[in-house]
């Protein structure tokens, strides 16, 4: 617990300096982040004997938040995306020189990962231009990060002292209604809280950012469990002590912010 009590407030001092000390501070965290998390989601896949294309890969990762940062910061024509065509097809051709025995399981697990992983990420970075795409606003990113960490926080809280009824036990044993629903109640005091400070957006719609953050993070947080125990593996890596790996630390990001993001993009615009 002491180790990943200390991980834990780093990794959040880091996390929360990426935000609020500017646009390309933010870009650069994140491209490292998406890039880091699409390599550990590689390795952990070649576990179970699939061999994703991990250098085209993260070649592919790259580029495509470049391309995403580019758009909101110098207004990148979205024609570069068709760059994307040839840097795709090196994973077909790649698979041509291997000898593998399943040679579409190697590329499908190549693209999944930018699906899972590198898109997600793509989501959360664009939510600080998302009132304006020409310019950064840290409120967003925040509050997403906020609103997370306090659906951790209560899920864990009121999971531990009244948690009884299993929410997914085959996949997540420890995961309980009552600590889903204390996470909930906890995310949507926070946005009201939020709401105070940052007052371009109303309360109902921090609120409501909560509570799909709460029920999309908890469905991700399943899935990266479910992936963990399709390849037998306890943790997704071991760059955070007591954490795990980025996997581990990100996996309610990754099904939430897409959606989050839908959700904003509809709202506010």
């Amino acid at each position: 617990m002491k180790t990943r009590a200390i991980t834990a407030f780093f990794f959040t001092i880091v996390m929360l300096g990426s935000i609020f000390l500017g646009a390309w501070t933010f870009t650069f965290f994140y491209l490292f982040l998406s890039v880091f998390s699409l390599a550990e989601f590689y390795k952990l896949i070649k576990t179970s004997g699939i061999r994703p294309h991990r250098n085209i890969g993260l070649v592919v990762s790259a580029f495509i938040f470049l391309i995403t940062a580019g758009y909101h910061l110098y207004q990148f024509d979205t024609k570069y995306l068709l760059l994307l065509i040839p840097l795709v097809s090196a994973v077909f051709l790649g698979e041509l020189y291997k000898k593998d025995k399943i040679p579409f399981g190697n590329i499908a697990y190549t693209f999944v990962g930018f699906v899972y992983v590198t898109v997600p990420f793509c989501f959360f970075y664009s939510l600080a231009f998302i009132q304006d795409f020409k310019t950064h606003n840290y409120h967003l990113p925040l509050a997403f990060l906020l609103l997370l960490w306090a659906s951790d926080t209560g899920a864990y809280l009121f999971g531990r002292k009244l948690g009884n009824h299993k929410l997914f036990e085959r996949h997540s044993p420890k995961k309980t209604w009552e600590g889903f629903f204390g996470g909930m109640l906890t995310s949507v005091l926070v946005s009201f809280v939020i709401s105070l400070f940052f007052k371009e957006i109303p309360f109902l719609v921090w609120a409501g950012m909560a509570v799909l953050i709460v029920s999309f993070g908890t469905l991700g947080d399943l899935v990266e469990s479910m992936l963990k125990r399709s390849l037998n593996a306890k943790d997704s890596g071991t760059l955070l002590p007591g954490h795990g790996g980025l996997l581990d630390r990100f996996d309610g990001l990754l099904i939430a912010a897409p959606v989050v993001f839908a959700y904003l993009y509809l709202v506010l615009n």
